[in-house]
């Protein structure tokens, strides 16, 4: 069973020294499917002490974005909804001043600080306008997240410089964190931060680890007994378990990365050690590399500087690593588990030794049929496990199949694979644009025309006619057919025409496969693996060989035959 967010927190507010309390703060950890759509948020507003109704104001920031944040549509980005939700509510919150007895005097009307923290998956997100805080706990320091939205006058006179309600436009700050187990996140108004060292908190987390709000209070305690003549409010979140990342939240997390720079042999780079160059191209370089910590062998996988501002292609980067996390397959590339922060965009994986299918068929040209029925097998198998997970390879070719010296056959290269259900960061009004390669993609995306697992089915089926024959079936013409009147007119070259030995049935059953029309392929790519390895009774009695064929000296012996009862009748009549 898949582990889920897991948190605890505690809270504690006060008055003060003062005769009520204009501070809010609320949190909010909803149960399932939400807290994996949308996280857990936790808020805390401080309203200005000149106004009288600024304790209205942190109320209804706090509360309403708790509300209304959790209504906001699934297919939002967490910085979407939330700043959308802190933009209404910063512009009611305006209104009312302006429609008030405080129109000529803001600063008496509903304004108020307002910082939130969102915990989604292994990212934290961060809003925050005014003078409230929001601290990270690093081992025994705590770390001040947020910027003081003050202007100072004087040493002694200073005023917030933004918070709600002011205007009717609010600049928001916002930041996206990485997220480990173990992090503690603290969220105070001035009350608190500005009476109490942050070592001291720090200290009060570590000794009350157990009771958060047993911690809170003691900190507020300590403020005030340092003179804190201001409310005093405190949110203290530890983050106790965190969830695979989902694809969005892994995007979120690593593009906010630098790429790395350019690695060489013997190279240290956050904890490997560079061994060799593996593959270059104009899209991406692989190294092999040794992980210092293990002592194994991965591959790292760097993206090409001149792609840095392509979006798509970034994107497609990072969901390989998520999509080989999702699958657990012996016939699929494992991603390598990151124990340690990553400082820099890059993919790591399992290292394969082995060759690839396209040097595989290089030595082996006339391949034999049961060595490539246990590659197709193991393929499939692979294929199976994207498919279980809705999910699409997209790109199968030779050069994304890895053989090792057992003969196990891995899938790797998850650039171009889709995933059911995840939103497209790119224009969806622009076309998707064409992921595989070209000799090795099925008609549909030429013509434009739904895909589903008969797409991978016909890449498969490429292959295993590729390395039967050493030739395509349709040579280059699938490419150029963009239509369904051109798709019919494509002609398959039948595999028995470049090997004799090959028997008809298997011929059949790549025909069936690798037909233009999706809804003539087979339904599953297992019952193209059993018509490869067993005899289609209807292939052998629509397509039955000619005697010749079947039995030379039989048909010969026949032919003898009937040609001497000719003979005998043409004696017997004269």
């Amino acid at each position: 069973m898949n582990q889920q967010l897991t948190l605890r927190f505690g809270q504690y507010s006060s008055a003060g020294r003062k005769a009520s309390n204009q501070d809010f703060h609320g949190a909010l950890v909803p149960l399932q499917p939400q807290l994996t759509s949308k996280g857990a948020a936790f808020a805390i507003a401080d309203g200005i002490s000149s106004s009288e109704v600024s304790h209205i104001a942190s109320q209804s920031a706090v509360a309403g974005f708790l509300q209304d944040y959790f209504c906001t549509s699934e297919t939002w980005s967490v910085k979407q909804s939330a700043q959308r939700v802190i933009s209404a509510i910063n512009s009611w919150l305006h209104a009312q001043s302006r429609q008030g007895q405080f129109r000529y005097a803001i600063d008496r009307g509903y304004v108020c600080t307002f910082s939130t923290l969102i915990i989604k998956a292994a990212s934290a997100h961060l809003f925050h306008v005014g003078d409230g805080r929001i601290h990270r706990l690093s081992g025994s320091h705590l770390e001040q997240l947020t910027q003081d939205h003050r202007m100072h006058v004087s040493a002694e006179q200073h005023y917030l410089s933004r918070a709600l309600g002011i205007h009717d436009h609010i600049e928001i700050d916002y930041q996206c964190l990485p997220v480990e187990a173990g992090d503690v996140f603290v969220l105070t108004t001035d009350g608190i931060h500005e009476f109490i060292n942050e070592s001291v908190m720090a200290r009060c987390i570590e000794d009350c680890q157990d009771d958060l709000t047993l911690a809170a209070r003691a900190i507020a305690e300590i403020a005030l007994n340092h003179g804190s003549d201001d409310n005093l409010t405190i949110q203290i979140v530890r983050v106790e378990q965190l969830p695979e990342p989902s694809a969005t939240e892994l995007y979120q997390r690593l593009n906010q990365l630098p790429f790395p720079p350019e690695l060489r042999l013997r190279a240290e780079f956050d904890g490997f050690t560079i061994q060799r160059e593996l593959h270059h191209s104009s899209r991406s370089h692989l190294y092999l590399a040794i992980d210092n910590a293990s002592g194994d062998r991965v591959v790292i996988k760097t993206p090409s500087h001149d792609l840095r501002h392509d979006e798509a292609y970034i994107e497609r980067l990072l969901m390989e690593e998520w999509i080989a996390r999702r699958i657990n397959n012996p016939h699929v590339l494992r991603a390598w588990p990151m124990e340690r922060p990553r400082h820099f965009l890059y993919l790591t994986s399992e290292y394969l030794p082995g060759q690839t299918l396209e040097q595989w068929m290089r030595d082996h040209p006339t391949a034999d049929l049961t060595a490539v029925r246990s590659i197709v097998g193991q393929i499939a198998r692979g294929l199976r496990a994207f498919h279980r997970l809705e999910m699409l390879h997209q790109d199968l070719r030779p050069a994304n199949v890895m053989i090792d010296e057992h003969g196990t056959v891995t899938l790797i290269d998850f650039g171009s694979t889709r995933v059911a259900g995840v939103a497209e960061l790119s224009d969806r009004t622009q076309a998707e644009p064409i992921l595989g390669t070209l000799p090795y993609t099925a008609p549909e995306y030429f013509s434009g025309d739904p895909v589903g697992e008969q797409a991978d089915l016909f890449s498969l089926a490429v292959m295993t006619y590729q390395m039967l024959s050493g030739h395509l079936p349709y040579g280059t013409q699938v490419a150029t057919a963009r239509s369904r009147a051109a798709q019919a007119r494509l002609h398959y070259d039948s595999v028995f025409s470049h090997r004799r030995d090959i028997p008809l049935w298997v011929d059949e059953a790549l025909k069936k496969a690798l037909q233009p029309q999706p809804s003539r392929r087979y339904d599953a790519i297992s019952e193209f693996v059993h018509d490869l390895n067993q005899p289609n009774p209807r292939f052998i009695a629509e397509h039955r060989p000619p005697l010749l064929e079947r039995n030379p000296l039989l048909f010969w012996q026949g032919l003898s035959c009937l040609l001497a009862l000719l003979l005998i009748w043409q004696l017997v009549k004269h």
